[in-house]
């Protein structure tokens, strides 16, 4: 018995009955040989961390487009404190912890630049649409290792498409990432909002943070606490009524005051007009596109606006305005 079996032997004895075991996964779809010393999941996890979608989420914009400071947060570091308080909920229900890391470090590799404001302008341009989850399957799935992809797991690439709000994962893993993703970024963007100064704690509605907390330390403990204590030995992943409630709408009043605020999103048109200039540039120059994008869609007989959607949402921040410059930016010269 090699170190992977004896792996999956300890999942059967102490994981929960509703956890996703590594040995009973629905597979890849295309079919490897078991790795002598990691479980499915854990190649999956491995896969990810390495993968070049995931070290450009560390350029791509979380709330803030193109913050002063340091503190401020990216798509990257939200990805970890998703997966931290992730892990933190699958470990006290004895759920499989690698399986909930791997969903959570992937959840958002399929995000465009500047955050919500690219994903909103590249489905209003791409005729097919365009959804950061979908997305991100595609980039797995297709796009990754120049167009080998990363062959995950089933149980991964279903937490990736299902982690938004009207998803619905077939695994508590993904259940537990998808109410992760939204505690974490609900909290963290009060502390950058705050950070900001967008407003103080104290505009926080009182009748929500006398049920969840007075600061991202308290709430971030509620919230947790009451998913484990609501779902432990259940077949599916729970929150009280009241405090789900006022979860959702701290959530609300988010949208309201901060990702609709003026001073937080004072830069949102110009990043809107950047990326339609890029959209509108690259798909009669489809020539200048990196040949890896338009290989891909050639290959699967896809059209080339869909090489021109790959190319620009797979841009960090700061690459995208370079390209933008680059092409519609005079420069300087010298005889």
């Amino acid at each position: 018995m090699n170190i992977r079996q004896k792996s999956e032997d300890i999942e059967k004895k102490i994981l929960s009955p509703y956890a996703s075991l590594s040995g009973e996964s629905k597979g890849r779809a295309c079919q490897e040989e078991d790795d002598e010393m990691r479980t499915i999941y854990q190649r999956d996890r491995d896969r990810i961390i390495h993968c070049k979608s995931f070290r450009r989420l560390k350029h791509k914009t979380q709330v803030f487009l193109a913050p002063e400071g340091d503190h401020y947060r990216t798509r990257l570091t939200h990805t970890l404190e998703v997966s931290q308080i992730a892990r933190s909920i699958s470990r006290a229900l004895r759920l499989n912890e690698d399986l909930t890391e791997a969903i959570a470090l992937a959840h958002d590799l399929g995000h465009t630049p500047f955050g919500h404001t690219g994903e909103r302008t590249l489905n209003r341009l791409c005729s097919y649409g365009f959804d950061h989850c979908s997305h991100g399957l595609r980039v797995v799935d297709v796009l990754e290792k120049d167009g080998e992809g990363l062959n995950l797991s089933f149980e991964v690439k279903d937490g990736i498409l299902n982690h938004k709000t009207s998803g619905t994962p077939s695994t508590l893993e993904g259940a537990v990432v998808r109410l992760s993703d939204k505690i974490a970024y609900i909290n963290h963007d009060i502390d950058d909002a705050i950070r900001g100064d967008i407003f103080k704690e104290e505009a926080l509605p009182r009748e929500l943070t006398d049920i969840l907390g007075h600061s991202s330390r308290e709430r971030l403990d509620t919230l947790i606490r009451a998913i484990v204590e609501s779902s432990e030995g259940m077949p599916e992943i729970r929150m009280p009524d009241e405090i789900l409630s006022a979860m959702m709408t701290l959530r609300r009043f988010m949208f309201e005051n901060l990702y609709v605020n003026d001073v937080a999103k004072s830069e949102e048109k110009k990043a809107d007009k950047m990326i339609e200039g890029l959209f509108e540039y690259f798909k009669t120059h489809t020539e200048e596109i990196p040949s890896v994008y338009t290989d891909i869609a050639a290959g699967r007989g896809e059209t080339p606006e869909h090489a021109v959607c790959d190319y620009i949402a797979s841009m960090s921040d700061r690459y995208s305005v370079k390209i933008f410059e680059e092409i519609y930016v005079p420069r300087s010269w010298n005889r």
